[in-house]
């Protein structure tokens, strides 16, 4: 008799302990789903938070250096735009090595995707270095195509000019201006390119980092990813805003561009919202196509910052010539670089 009382006993006290532990899981789940819920709302704010601050800070700083033509000490020919190029191709350097670079390395380099054979090579070192390389090559191409092109049109010109011309000194002032507007041609065809490409640069990471922000659920990481991206599009705004200033485009064509580079950040976290229900940023065929994708961004922005930008104006016969200019565009590029790889911590945090 006692024995069944006791086991009755402990049958009943395991019953209403498994009922409890039920009733406190269920508890569980419930506050996790409102959690849940709780947190994609808050990041959905801050989602939408940061497509508006992107856009102003891309307008705001694209458009700098394109407007400031009218205001003297702003003038593309004049040394405070030196000054400011200098920083804005520290910003985009420090974009290549310190913000995208180490992404694409992460992402090939994931435990989630298969030993081989993505961890036997260092693959986004290497698609990093074919892009840098592969801009340079096409960027000379095409300008040695132009070349070519402007060589072969001159020379029925020249010939007229020497068969019409005496040899006194209207000729000279004539073939001087004729040299003077080849040059400025090919350099409004070289801005031309270098816009675009640094443009097309900006946009593969911009694509990727907005898809990134969009289809993250937590507002802890989206909460100091707002502060850093605004500064990061307005700094990278300035170096192509230079570009675009110095192309001479027409104003429909500037337009377009700078409403391209506004609007494809946003756009870009628009679509991670949209995809942000079936995306698996995990999942090896995602993590491979970002790696490839952030390296070869890597590349051409490095390949921009540092031959087209600090190459191209270090060596300017301006700068050349003025060791004080030298020295604040030095100084100009460090900060950029020191003021955007700081900016690399609040992404981190």
């Amino acid at each position: 008799m006692i024995k069944f009382v006791t086991s009755k006993f402990m049958t009943i006290s395991i019953i209403i302990l498994l009922q409890q532990n039920l009733v406190f899981s269920k508890c569980s789940c419930e506050n996790q789903v409102e959690d849940s819920y709780h947190k994609v709302s808050e990041a959905l704010k801050y989602k939408l938070i940061a497509m508006a601050t992107v856009f102003v800070s891309s307008l705001i700083g694209v458009c700098i250096p394109i407007f400031a033509k009218k205001c003297s000490y702003l003038n593309p020919e004049n040394d405070f735009y030196f000054l400011v190029k200098a920083f804005a191709a520290g910003v985009i350097l420090a974009t290549g090595f310190i913000h995208i670079l180490p992404d694409a390395f992460e992402a090939l380099t994931s435990p989630c995707i298969s030993e081989k054979p993505w961890k036997l090579f260092p693959f986004s070192g290497f698609v990093t270095m074919v892009a840098a390389i592969g801009t340079l090559i096409m960027e000379a191409l095409i300008m040695g195509y132009h070349k070519r092109s402007e060589m072969k049109k001159a020379q029925p010109l020249d010939e007229n000019d020497e068969t019409h011309h005496s040899d006194n000194g209207s000729s000279h002032v004539h073939n001087f201006s004729i040299a003077s507007d080849r040059l400025d041609s090919t350099n409004r065809l070289r801005y031309t390119i270098v816009s675009q490409i640094l443009e097309l640069g900006i946009v593969l990471h911009s694509v990727i980092l907005g898809i990134s922000l969009g289809v993250s659920r937590s507002p802890k990481t989206i909460k100091p990813l707002v502060a850093v991206l605004t500064f990061h599009q307005c700094f990278e705004g300035i170096g192509l805003g230079g570009c675009i200033s110095q192309a001479q485009f027409k104003y429909y064509k500037v337009t377009i561009m700078i409403l391209f580079f506004c609007l494809i950040f946003p756009i870009g976290i628009g679509i991670g919202m949209g995809i942000s229900n079936i995306y698996n940023e995990s999942s090896p065929k995602s993590l491979i196509v970002e790696g490839f994708l952030l390296s070869a961004s890597a590349g051409v922005l490095i390949n921009m910052a540092l031959v087209d930008l600090v190459a191209t104006d270090f060596m300017n016969s301006k700068m050349l010539t003025n060791f004080r200019l030298q020295l604040g565009a030095s100084l100009a590029l460090f900060v950029g670089m020191i003021c955007m790889s700081i900016l690399a911590l609040g992404e981190d945090s």
